[in-house]
């Protein structure tokens, strides 16, 4: 996939292009998480993704308007969270986001994770949410494949993205199969697994091989294998050295022996056990 760069996009089911690379800001502080996304608009990046949750919507749209990057050149997401859930309670939502964000829409808003007994209305409110522009595509995040069998029962917009936990050591396969199925794209998040295997052996074998970091293998891996990639870092350095990972190629061998590492290593909340 030697045609993969910083600027590559790839399309949504909802008419737009989403970037394949993208900054995280969880749990960014406030002042970290402008000077984060002020260098990576300056390294490049158009990719950011925020969620009501984080707490840091303010200082993410203060960095792009400070960046002089034109709004319409940076992909935006955000996240309805759990306790905004339910149809009159997730339209209040995005307003309050578009409104600390500095914006009138985002380029994707995402529902946080599968509520019980809401999800439903939720994605009814995000159907509204995108027939009125405040968001121009719509999608969902921690959703598994039975969450979003029963979505797609009720609604004829499917979803453009679900953005989930997904890394050497956590691959759902029968989900990525399914999402790819359904034209659905696949967001990695915690594609370092939160460097709780930066230090594998493995990994640290083809970093020497292809003389490149630990992350940088990680995260050329997930692009190669198909996803949008979203790491998070506040430290500038890491943000950059994040991005330089278009200038080589995993070997099919490599990429086969990476896709074997699955261990159902899962280091944030676990999606599998919401009915």
């Amino acid at each position: 996939m030697s045609e993969l760069s910083l600027s590559a996009t790839i399309p949504t089911n909802q008419s737009n292009s989403v970037p394949l690379l993208g900054l995280g800001v969880w749990k960014s502080r406030p002042k970290e998480c402008y000077e984060a996304v002020k260098s990576a608009l300056e390294f490049g990046y158009r990719h950011i993704d925020t969620a009501a949750i984080y707490g840091n919507e303010a200082d993410v749209g203060v960095a792009i308007r400070d960046s002089g990057i034109h709004r319409n050149d940076i992909f935006l997401v955000t996240k309805l969270w759990n306790a905004d859930q339910g149809y009159d309670e997730a339209q209040k939502a995005i307003d309050v986001s578009l409104k600390k964000l500095g914006t009138d829409y985002v380029d994707m808003y995402l529902i946080h994770f599968p509520v019980s007994g809401k999800r439903k209305d939720s994605w009814k409110a995000l159907e509204k949410i995108k027939k009125d522009g405040k968001a121009k595509s719509i999608g969902v995040s921690n959703f598994m494949v039975s969450h979003l069998e029963e979505l797609l029962k009720e609604t004829d917009i499917v979803p453009a993205m679900n953005q989930v936990e997904f890394h050497p050591f956590l691959q759902d396969t029968e989900l990525k199969n399914y999402c790819s199925t359904k034209g659905i794209l696949l967001e990695a998040y915690s594609p370092l697994a939160h460097g709780q295997k930066l230090e594998d052996e493995r990994v640290t074998r083809l970093a020497k091989k292809y003389n490149k970091s630990n992350a940088q293998i990680l995260i050329r891996w997930s692009l190669q294998a198909g996803n949008v990639v979203i790491p998070k870092s506040k430290n500038p350095i890491r943000i950059k050295e994040n991005a330089d990972v278009f200038d080589f190629q995993l070997s099919r061998e490599d990429m086969e022996e990476i896709s074997s590492w699955n261990e159902n290593f899962r280091t944030c909340w676990d999606p599998t056990t919401v009915e």
